[in-house]
Order: structure tokens, then C-alpha cells, then sequence
């Protein structure tokens, strides 16, 4: 009896051990996967087609010639505001990144706009929302021009966020993606005084119309907006109290494309010039 019971209290005592084993496989690989899904994704998680470097995402190189001519561009040019649920191209994104701040002189690093100076008081931030462009995760990015690359300083969609501070302005919602230009005037009139501040906003004059432009001929639109409430949009960026917010600019496949012809413009131009 003594041996029987000494056998049946080794197999229970290992039976327990058994469990426990599996308990503890069980509760690590549970603990895992809860790792695994709860920690911030990191830049090499993203969609395939990015390509990542340092912790960059580098963009497409810019295309130095179109289809459309400068002249078709600003004939066709408007403000949009309605868009179609399309999501843009990435390409298309570095395109108009890069008709923005882009490097056009790579000798002196000069670029796409004049800047009093050279000094590039602006910095560009892209609103990216959910689906909005192929291949590239909802979030808010800044745009570093000298490596043509996009910096991640937030996930996931804002642009509801962006509207509300935006005075709910609903193509600033509805848009795939939103350019928001911010100024450090402290860049310009360290050099040129209180004359530094007229000289930016003439430079973010140039940006807006490039903008513009090169979305024309991409076969997109914008517009320009300005209405907004100053601190609420930095909160959305997270920038400090030094970057003051200039433009909003959504930009999106348009509903509708508005194109004038030559005899439009001459029956326009003979019935005011008069006889």
C-alpha cells in the first residue's frame, strides 16, 4: 500500500508540475503577443513601399518635367474645395513637398521659393489622413528638405482635429492631405529686424502659389486657407510657441476641374478694353 500510494503521489506531483509548465508557457506567450501589440510601432513597420533610412522616410525624387506647361497651370489654377474619395500617390505627395521647399540648386542648397537671405524661416508639415495615400500611414510629418524625406512626429488621423481648429472648415477634414506652413520669424529678423517678418510672409506668398500650381499640374487642387485659431493648430502639431502657423492648404483629387479657352479669355478682354 505504501508503494502504491508513494506512485500515486509521484504521478500527482508531476501532473501539477505539468500544468504549471503549460500555465507559465501560456502566460508568456500571451505576454508576448500584449507586448507586442501594445508598443509603439516603429519606423521599419511601416507599409511596404516606403523605403526607411535613419529613421526618415525618404521620398521619390522630384520630376523635373511635366505635361503641363507653366502657362496651362496658371489658366487652370482655382481654389478647391470639394474632393474626391481618392487616395493620392506618394509620388504625388513628394512632387508637391518638394514644389514647396524642395533643393532646386544643390550646389548652394537654394531652394523652390525665394527667401530673403536664404534663410528658410518656414517649415512644412503634411497631414496625412487614414487610406489618404497609398503607402503611407496616417499621421503628421515634417518635411526635411535637404534629404527629401518626411520625420513622423505623429500617428494616426488628425484631421478632424485640424478642422476643429481650423474654425470647421470641412474641406480641411475631407481632404486626403493638408500642408500646414509655420513660420520661426526669429530665423529672419535676427538678420533684418522687424523688416524680417513682411519679408516672410512674402515667402510663404511664394509657397502657397507653388503649391498651387504644381497640384494643377498633378492633376490635384487646393486652397489656401488662412482661418484658424493660431495656438489650437500648434497643439495639433505639437510645435512650440516660436513656429507661427501661416498656411492650411488641403489638397485632394478635385470634384470638379475648371479650364478657360483662348476665345473665352479674348471675348473677356475686347468687351472690356471697349470700343
Amino acid at each position: 500500500m505504501r508503494s502504491d500510494e508513494g506512485d500515486m503521489g509521484g504521478i500527482v506531483k508531476r501532473r501539477k508540475l505539468f500544468v504549471v509548465a503549460v500555465c507559465l508557457c501560456i502566460g508568456i506567450l500571451i505576454a508576448l503577443t500584449l507586448m507586442k501589440l501594445l508598443k509603439p510601432a516603429k519606423h521599419d513597420e511601416l507599409k511596404e513601399g516606403i523605403v526607411v533610412k535613419g529613421g526618415r522616410i525618404l521620398l521619390p525624387m522630384p520630376e523635373l518635367e511635366g505635361r503641363m506647361s507653366v502657362e496651362e497651370a496658371i489658366a487652370t489654377r482655382r481654389s478647391i474645395r470639394s474632393y474626391e474619395r481618392v487616395p493620392l500617390k506618394i509620388e504625388q505627395v513628394a512632387q508637391i513637398l518638394w514644389a514647396a521647399q524642395g533643393i532646386t540648386d544643390p550646389r548652394r542648397g537654394l531652394r523652390a521659393t525665394p527667401s530673403a537671405g536664404a534663410i528658410y524661416p518656414l517649415n512644412v508639415y503634411l497631414v496625412v489622413g487614414e487610406d489618404a495615400v497609398i503607402d503611407l500611414p496616417a499621421g503628421i510629418y515634417r518635411y526635411d528638405a535637404s534629404s527629401h524625406s518626411l520625420i513622423i512626429l505623429r500617428r494616426g488621423d488628425v484631421r478632424e482635429e485640424l478642422a476643429r481648429a481650423a474654425l470647421e472648415q470641412p474641406w480641411v477634414k475631407e481632404a486626403p492631405i493638408s500642408l500646414v506652413i509655420t513660420a520661426v520669424y526669429e530665423r529672419t529678423t535676427s538678420r533684418y529686424g522687424s523688416r524680417g517678418i513682411r519679408y516672410v510672409h512674402i515667402e510663404v506668398g511664394h509657397v502657397g502659389q507653388n503649391v498651387y500650381l504644381q497640384a494643377v499640374a498633378l492633376g490635384l487642387g487646393t486652397v489656401a486657407v488662412g482661418a484658424f485659431y493660431d495656438d489650437e493648430v500648434r497643439v495639433v502639431l505639437g510645435v512650440g510657441e516660436d513656429e507661427q502657423p501661416l498656411y492650411i492648404m488641403p489638397i485632394g483629387v478635385p470634384e470638379r476641374i475648371y479650364k478657360p479657352t483662348l476665345d473665352e479669355l479674348k471675348e473677356y478682354y475686347e468687351r472690356h478694353r471697349g470700343d
